[in-house]
């Protein structure tokens, strides 16, 4: 018997792996399939289970569907396309493959050994946080900003069924934070209140005042005056009488039940299980073997070794004081601020222009997609991290966007913004992601799938490149690409001392206080965000270092023959790579070069 928590729907889902062991030694008895027909069928089955992907992949027939990922139906066909296609990808004959090809199958090899692995644990019983849950995702969605389009009657109908839909999610994620509840897999209580103050910034405004108003404001211009109030009435309706209650219904649930038995804890360690849970999420999130005590002590080394160079900068700008003080003066000295939210909006466009005007020395594989930069929207800027950005529409209808949070200015400090501009847009997060999105001839699963590791060690390593882009002979810009560094290496530190050395939050939210300038409000932001999606903040750092080690590597072997350009371009002309199918790619790449 495997070591999952107990769930009520268990011997459904005995039932069902019975008949998948039937399925599984039938395809045995099949000839090895055609891989690029069994990756594509891989995908389009994968979007058909979960069809709110299907929208950001461009697949406008899923416009009105949005699945319930927490049934215990949606749960076992999971599991059951896992297990199915990763017995199916086993038996391709890999001597009939092009490089391509190879590349591609150990990629989903990879990704659904790991799915497959993660059947183990009850992450459903967790299923929202102030990070992820799909009451942002619904009102991102319906604010008409985003991936979901209100062109035509037919697409306000499509909204209309996904709120519907909504509604049964919405029921399904009360249900489960109750059997998580008597099983004792909570969120601490410091997350569900941060989550409370996220719901009850889109339920306590009034619909005119919300993002989900947004469509109502715009009609489609082809429809008579009666065809468009009949539309406006039955959007509103839906709006009122369906999506909102349910976010409502959810909230109070959350408010009045779930929050007493939230935990005092900080870590993933507390919960049943939670050590194995955390070394999978650890291994999924950096796409490595890495133990979590390695891990740990890889972050040591490298806050060690940042702390050093902070301090020579220190020393260069002619700071009176320790560096404890130096923090202090550039956490605190009003010239390193803006005051108004235009101009740090404003200021990051002009970065922008700057890094573009050099980048052709370093790539000559760049994305087609533009992107532009937006202020964070106004409901989920309390909880929302610094910055983030969100991929091109796949068809080109739609830039990246580069979003910045305005929220605390404070937390905004002009000499880090070099640094975040070259992690989040170019050459960092949008070359990574856009270019993947604008690759042909791999298949779609590769195309728009992802690893974290790869993603965030790509921009951590752009913001590396910076230094040999001439783009931080300024002092303070250069501190700010060091201040992020080490968030990155603490995030090393601090994750693994929540999860797997039983750290308080008090105690995380110190360490990263005494080792950075960081504004209070990002510390606290960073410690949660590390308690309620842990294993992620790993990836960064090991990411980078993989791909530094990787290049250095190529570079002794090649000698004058190496190329960075050529380098670059094998890293981000396969879409995102778990490290060790990554070291295997340029591995062969360097040895066609000799």
């Amino acid at each position: 018997m495997d070591n999952r928590i107990q769930l009520a729907g268990l011997p459904l889902l005995l039932a069902l792996a019975g008949c998948q062991g039937v399925e599984q030694a039938t395809a045995a008895a099949q000839p090895a399939p055609d891989f690029d027909q069994l990756a594509q069928q891989y995908f389009d089955d994968t979007v058909d289970l979960n069809p709110l992907w299907g929208t950001y992949v461009g697949r406008a027939q899923y416009n009105n569907r949005m699945a319930n990922p927490l049934s215990d139906e949606h749960l076992a066909k999971t599991r059951q396309l896992n297990q199915r296609y990763l017995a199916l990808v086993q038996k391709v004959d890999v001597s009939t493959l092009t490089e391509q090809q190879r590349l591609s199958r150990d990629i989903l090899e990879y990704q659904l050994q790991m799915s497959v692995d993660g059947d183990a644990f009850a992450s459903e019983l967790l299923p929202l946080n102030q990070f992820y849950n799909r009451v942002i995702t619904m009102v991102q969605l319906g604010s008409g900003q985003s991936a979901q389009p209100f062109v035509t009657e037919q697409d306000y109908d499509n909204y209309i069924s996904r709120m519907h839909d909504f509604g049964d999610w919405a029921d399904s994620a009360i249900a489960r934070l109750n059997q998580g509840s008597a099983q004792g897999v909570v969120l601490p209580k410091t997350l569900i209140n941060k989550l409370l103050v996220q719901l009850d910034g889109v339920t306590s405004m009034t619909l005119e005042q919300s993002p989900l108003y947004g469509p109502l404001k715009k009609l489609p211009a082809n429809l008579t005056a009666a065809d468009a109030d009949a539309l406006a009435s039955r959007y509103r309706l839906a709006l009122t009488q369906v999506l909102l209650p349910s976010i409502q219904r959810l909230q109070d649930h959350i408010a009045g039940n779930y929050l007493a038995k939230g935990r005092s804890s900080s870590g993933w360690g507390a919960l049943p299980n939670g050590g194995d849970w955390y070394q999978y999420l650890a291994n999924t999130h950096t796409t490595t073997t890495m133990s979590v005590a390695n891990i740990h002590q890889l972050g040591l080394d490298e806050v060690a070794r940042i702390r050093s160079e902070m301090d020579k900068v220190r020393q260069s700008v002619g700071f009176d004081g320790d560096l404890a003080g130096f923090f202090n003066y550039m956490g605190n000295d009003p010239q390193f601020f803006f005051s108004d939210e235009q101009d740090l909006v404003d200021g990051y466009d002009q970065y922008k222009n700057t890094i573009n005007a050099v980048l052709p020395k370093y790539f000559d594989l760049m994305p087609k997609a533009d992107y532009i930069v937006k202020p964070v929207e106004k409901f989920r800027q309390q909880s929302a991290a610094g910055a983030s950005y969100q991929s091109p529409a796949p068809d080109g209808s739609r830039p990246g966007i580069f979003y910045v949070n305005t929220y605390n200015l404070k937390a905004q400090p002009k000499w880090g913004m070099m640094t975040l501009s070259l992690h989040e847009a170019a050459p960092g997060h949008h070359f990574q992601i856009a270019l993947k999105q604008e690759l042909e001839n791999v298949p779609d699963f590769q195309r728009f799938g992802g690893y974290t590791a790869f993603a965030e060690g790509w921009a951590l390593y752009a913001e590396e490149l910076g230094i040999e882009m001439g783009l931080f002979s300024d002092p303070y810009q250069y501190f700010g690409k060091l201040s992020d560094e080490m968030l990155r290496a603490m995030r090393l530190v601090v994750d693994t001392g929540l999860h797997a050395k039983g750290w308080s939050r008090e105690q995380a939210i110190q360490y990263m206080t005494d080792n950075s300038p960081m504004a209070e409000s990002d510390v606290v932001a960073e410690v949660e965000r590390y308690m309620a999606i842990p294993g992620q903040a790993l990836s960064y750092k090991i990411g980078q270092l993989t791909i530094m080690r990787l290049r250095a590597k190529a570079e002794a072997q090649l000698g004058d023959k190496f190329d960075l350009r050529q380098f670059h371009n094998q890293v981000l002309s396969s879409g995102s790579l778990p490290m060790a199918i990554l070291e295997n790619k340029i591995d062969r790449w360097v040895a066609s070069q000799v």
